[in-house]
């Protein structure tokens, strides 16, 4: 996921022309052979004008991925991407598509995350990524207890709340990094 977020940032900020992939979702993403992750399928994708920082489209993505506002009056901006993001990294580490039919208007996949976030995030977790048996439980649970409230920063209904995709890629390699300086010793 870290790849992804690069990818998102280089999008971004990597060139004069923002692009706005404008349908991010786990099948948009391809690993090579070292396992390393590549965004696919621009069949949709957006380029900001200069100065711009939204435009308009009548083309829907993915539901479940696709940012509130994008959904709701077909505006699309960078916010869109890092909405999606963060509901992909919920996905990745739970298991759980935002489709699922235990979500619907009142419990979306965010405010799940959230509510058990708060009362402790061991259920939020895919059983194959954490299990209590576990040698490094407390440190993989922390780990993802970081990855957790950074996905709520990605996933903010409001997209000017939500974080920047230069600032997640940070984060992320930070995590990573304490991560395995914790495991390492």
């Amino acid at each position: 996921m870290v790849d992804v977020a690069a990818a998102l940032e280089y999008l971004h900020t990597g060139h004069p022309t923002p692009i706005i992939h404008c349908d991010l979702k786990p099948s948009n993403i391809l690993l090579d052979e070292d396992m390393v992750a590549h965004v696919g399928d621009f069949g949709i994708a957006k380029l900001l004008g200069e100065g711009d920082v939204v435009k308009q489209t009548m083309t829907l993505a993915t539901i479940g991925y696709m940012a509130p506002e994008f959904g709701s009056t077909g505006i699309v901006s960078i916010n869109c991407d890092i909405y999606s993001y963060g509901i992909v990294l919920i996905e990745t580490f739970t298991g759980k598509k935002p489709t699922d039919e235990i979500f619907g208007d009142e419990m979306t996949i965010r405010h799940w995350v959230k509510r058990l976030l708060s009362e402790g995030m061991i259920d939020i977790v895919g059983t194959d990524l954490l299990r209590r048996e576990d040698e490094n439980f407390v440190i993989k649970a922390n780990c993802i207890s970081s990855i957790m409230e950074l996905v709520l920063d990605c996933s903010a209904e409001l997209p000017e709340e939500r974080k920047d995709m230069k600032d997640v890629v940070v984060e992320l390699k930070k995590i990573k990094q304490r991560f395995l300086n914790i495991i390492e010793r």
